[in-house]
């Protein structure tokens, strides 16, 4: 049995029951199914992919995400999404740190092929709107080959997905995740979501994310629902489909839920199909979350990573109510606790360390041993983030991990920006805090002193870090400084700066 499998029985007990809905096309679960078995047939014989082989995709959401997730899995091959939103430069680095043998994308995203034909030219090119130069058209791929019958080559112990998670050390890591992460994963979201066959889920976050994939796209085609697919998000498309496609479910991040709270639709939009959304990936704001029950549509929480796939704490739709701001218990089929700085779990209401133990997390970072061993502690999952749990078990997300910024959904870790900013000539030091955003939680800002003698100007810095950074990792801006804040030994000490952004500039010139 593989993840396939669970496509293959429901399409046997609702052959035509609507699996997924793209722009105004329904594609039922027999027609799914059949695609699956198409392209698994044809990334195996046309372009010899086999157990273990890597398959990255870069696209907007869209279906064939879906059936190429469905082909790995059948084959034993992994899935490798990439987040469009990188630059050139960091998505090549993921397409050779995972050793990807195939690239499948579209045509918007056609600006990495002239790199990445001379620094990865083995690498095989498929098209999912177009032909890209020296590859093929996904249809023309499967047009070429005359078989479609699935070709099991796995089972849940497959790894199938590695999803990278940009890194402290400022190179993102592969998480990577089986095929019976994924399912226990689906268990605990249809407890969350009491999701069922009748369920339709609306996803409009982008599927190179687990929260995309996994909350409910791949749990609501697992248990039979419906699954319609936005390419990214609007607030009038969502709108829309509120009102005409009448979803039971979606999920947003709190970004998003302002959007939509703020738009002038919002007061008289009808959301009464909504059994629930869920929310998660940064601090949830309490005013947003009474804003939607006013409108009659609960909040469901949701905590985790993408090294938990990434259910693993959340509240429950028709539980008791949660303390307000808690994040929810520990999911159905894994356990969380709060552990100090040598493993040793803390008693209630003491602040610490979650970890996360279960069948829904990650089996390791690809191609990094040593990461993997820091990631763990005694079998936990060490998550970096700082909480507490009370006595009924509920647990609170204090801080995010050390430095992050969360930037409308994304994350942002400054030592990848500083790593660029380090680059420069110019620059002697530099350190990159978040700063509170109405619009987008956080932005991030940059500290830097120049080196001696260079008036290096701010903009020259903003150009540099956006020529190998992506738009939403650039600093919003440059603070020139004469000296950073260290500890004893060196290290800059960023809550140091952070609170010295809230209260007043730096000392010295800030061109």
């Amino acid at each position: 049995m593989d993840l396939c499998t669970l496509i293959e029985r429901n399409a046997a007990y609702a052959p035509d029951k609507a699996a997924l809905r793209f722009e105004g096309h329904a594609l039922s679960y027999s027609g799914f199914n059949r695609r699956i078995g198409r392209v698994s047939y044809a990334l195996k014989r046309q372009l010899g992919i086999k157990r273990g082989d890597r398959i990255a995709i870069l696209s907007l959401n869209r279906p064939d995400y879906l059936t190429l997730l469905y082909a790995c899995a059948r084959l034993g091959a992994i899935l490798v999404p990439l987040n469009w939103r990188l630059a050139a430069a960091e998505q090549l680095f993921i397409l050779s740190d995972s050793g990807a043998k195939v690239l499948v994308l579209e045509q918007a995203f056609n600006a990495v092929l002239p790199a990445l034909t001379r620094q990865l030219p083995d690498t095989c090119l498929v098209g999912l709107d177009f032909a890209p130069p020296g590859g093929s058209k996904l249809d023309d791929v499967l047009d070429e080959c005359c078989g479609d019958e699935p070709t099991p080559d796995a089972d849940l112990s497959c790894p199938v997905l590695i999803v990278y998670t940009s890194g402290t050390t400022g190179r993102p890591k592969g998480a990577v995740l089986r095929q019976d992460a994924l399912l226990w994963n689906g268990v605990m979201s249809q407890h969350m979501h009491d999701l069922t066959s009748t369920d339709h889920a609306l996803t409009v976050l982008p599927l190179f994310h687990v929260g995309g994939l996994n909350i409910q796209t791949t749990p609501g085609l697992h248990h039979g629902a419906t699954v319609t697919i936005q390419s990214r998000f609007s607030p009038e498309a969502t709108f829309d489909a509120f009102e005409h496609d009448r979803p039971t479910l979606a999920a947003l991040v709190p970004a998003m839920m302002q959007a939509l709270t703020d738009h002038p639709r919002w007061a008289s939009a009808d959301l009464s199909a909504l059994k629930a959304i869920c929310t998660g990936s940064t601090m949830v704001p309490q005013r947003l979350v009474e804003r939607f029950a006013r409108r009659g549509v609960p909040v469901l929480q949701v905590y985790g990573a993408t090294e938990t796939s990434p259910i693993a704490v959340y509240t429950k739709l028709g539980a008791d109510l949660a303390p307000d701001g808690a994040s929810g218990l520990p999911g159905l089929c894994c356990e969380a606790a709060i552990i100090d700085d040598v493993g040793t779990k803390l008693p209630p209401g003491t602040p610490g360390e979650i970890v996360i133990r279960g069948p829904n997390v990650f089996c390791g970072y690809w191609g990094d041993q040593q990461a993997t061993r820091e990631a763990f502690s005694d079998g936990w999952y060490r998550t970096g983030d700082i909480g507490r749990c009370d006595a009924d078990g509920y647990f609170w997300v204090r801080d995010r991990k050390k430095n992050l910024i969360i930037s409308g959904g994304e994350n942002i870790y400054p030592a990848e920006v500083e790593r660029v900013l380090m680059g420069h000539p110019d620059v002697a030091e530099c350190a990159v805090v978040g700063r509170r955003d109405p619009r987008w939680d956080e932005v991030p800002i940059a500290y830097v002193v120049r080196r001696p003698g260079s008036r290096i100007a701010a903009e020259a810095l903003l150009t540099h870090v956006q020529s190998q950074l992506a738009r939403f990792k650039v600093p919003r801006e440059i603070i020139f400084t004469h000296e950073l804040p260290k500890t004893a030994l060196g290290k800059v000490q960023h809550f140091m700066l952070k609170e010295l952004d809230t209260q007043s500039s730096p000392e010295g010139d800030s061109d």
